[in-house]
């Protein structure tokens, strides 16, 4: 069982609490403004922010709530990175929130193991940006499987044994890319501009999506090489370009953490949720 390691510090540890911050999260000024409605769209995947729920929670709402919208998959397929520098991985262990256990699809984890990824729980036990994404999961289904896989600089072979995992199993995957946009400051080390910070964060932002919503993997991180930008789910968002095709892209929602805290964006990380449909 994998313990939660940030409930108290990026969401609420106690269960009621949890759920109303989720709930804030959808209603947030910053957020869609409103709960799921019905089930009746179809989706393929989603990017998501992975901070504390107080800053990036009503941006992920915005991509929550299009996949309680949407008809429920046979798994989600959720790609995070590891801060920490472990390689491409993947845990088969169920994750526990304060929502309670979220199953892991351990069958389709083994055929992607088959297919050449790694299974490492120690990868996984402290990284903070597949856990974030499960109570979100937790509130808006009653019941999904999921499968967590860290994603690296291999992405392209972690999207092929995907795909092939997929076709062998014959299931129907919703992946969500868990990733904040650049990350500004000397905390960051990442200073390149020292004035209109707000304004150059968004076009540099703007800048990588851009090459998102072509749905160029490469595109997207020569960008990043070409200009600094600092996105620390690079990985997990070329692996998903690399398995979403043909797809859609819409930008749903954009904005930083200095928007939320109403400071100056001195030390400021960039949020966006983007759909592929």
């Amino acid at each position: 069982m994998r313990n939660p390691v940030v409930s108290g510090a990026f969401y609420p540890d106690n269960a009621e609490s949890l759920k109303q911050s989720i709930k804030d999260c959808f209603l947030s000024d910053f957020g869609p403004g409103k709960l799921p409605e019905k089930r009746e769209k179809s989706i393929k995947g989603v990017i998501v922010p992975h901070a504390g729920y107080v800053y990036s929670g009503p941006c992920a709402a915005y991509c929550y709530k299009e996949i309680s919208e949407s008809h429920s998959p046979d798994i989600f397929i959720i790609l995070g990175l590891s801060h920490s520098g472990f390689p491409s991985c993947l845990s088969l262990e169920d994750w526990r929130t304060p929502l309670g256990t979220a199953s892991v699809d351990k069958d389709f984890g083994k055929l992607l193991i088959e297919n050449g990824i790694l299974q490492d729980e120690q990868a996984h036990a402290n990284e903070h940006s597949i856990e974030v994404q499960i109570p979100f999961l937790q509130f808006i289904l009653k019941d999904f499987k999921f499968v967590p896989i860290i994603v690296s600089e291999d992405y392209k072979q972690v999207a092929g044994a995907i795909l092939k995992a997929l076709k062998q199993s014959n299931k129907k995957a919703v992946i969500i890319a868990s990733s904040d946009f650049t990350h500004y400051g000397a905390d960051y080390g990442f200073a390149p501009f020292t004035e209109d910070i707000k304004e150059k964060m968004h076009k540099l932002d703007a800048g990588a999506i851009k090459q998102i919503k072509k749905l160029d993997a490469k595109g997207f991180l020569d960008y990043i090489d070409k200009t600094g930008a600092t996105i620390c789910g690079r990985y997990p968002i070329a692996c998903l370009l690399e398995c979403i095709k043909p797809a859609k892209a819409e930008l749903l929602k954009y904005y930083t953490s200095a928007d939320i805290s109403k400071s100056d964006y001195s030390v400021s990380v960039g949020y966006a949720a983007i759909l592929f449909s």
